[in-house]
This record gives structure tokens, C-alpha cells and sequence, in this order.
């Protein structure tokens, strides 16, 4: 297993006062997503917990387009990654943004 951590300042779309949200599952080829507001300053934090080990790069750049597409702040998202595809990461990480801003499941 390789642990990653990912900050981006200066979000927008304020996370603070909404419901955490979890999506996905964890199982062969897939991954989950926890989403809950954080204290940060304005800042997005985005931990990677992955089976695929050596992918750093691939998870800067989905993650770095995925918060260019949210600008989230105050922002906490937790991933669990068992080889997921940067399709279906990109795809839970907006079901999970879209399911806390907008307040369903």
C-alpha cells in the first residue's frame, strides 16, 4: 500500500456546515471516496490510500483537474484505492463533490 497526500489552497466552493458523504466501494478495480468538511484555512486535502503503488504523477494530475473543476476549501477527502482507473477516480470524486455540495446521497 502507498499513502499520498495532496493540499490545494485557495478553494471556493466552501465545504464548511455540509454533510460528509461516502461514495464507492472498495472491492477489485474500484475505489471509495469519504468527503467531509475540514477546518483548513481554504484549503483542499485530499489523502490517497492505493494498491498501485508508483502512480504518484497520474494521482497529481487527476487530482489537480478534479479540484480545478471544484475549487472545494474547507475540504477533507479520503480515498481508498484498490487499482481504480483514473476514469472511474475522476467520476467518484465528482459523485462525492456533487453529493456534498449538493446535499444527496
Amino acid at each position: 500500500m502507498q499513502r499520498l497526500n495532496f493540499r490545494f489552497e485557495q478553494g471556493e466552493a466552501d465545504g464548511a456546515g455540509r454533510q460528509p458523504q461516502v461514495v464507492g466501494v472498495v472491492s477489485s478495480g474500484n475505489l471509495e471516496v469519504l468527503i467531509e468538511p475540514a477546518a483548513l484555512n481554504g484549503a483542499c486535502e485530499i489523502d490517497v490510500h492505493t494498491a498501485a503503488v508508483g502512480f504518484d504523477a497520474i494521482w497529481a494530475a487527476v487530482l489537480a483537474d478534479f479540484q480545478q473543476r471544484w475549487k472545494l476549501s474547507d475540504v477533507r477527502i479520503s480515498i481508498n484505492d484498490v487499482g481504480a482507473t483514473p476514469a472511474v477516480v475522476s467520476l467518484r470524486l465528482d459523485q462525492a463533490a456533487e453529493s456534498m455540495l449538493e446535499g444527496t446521497q
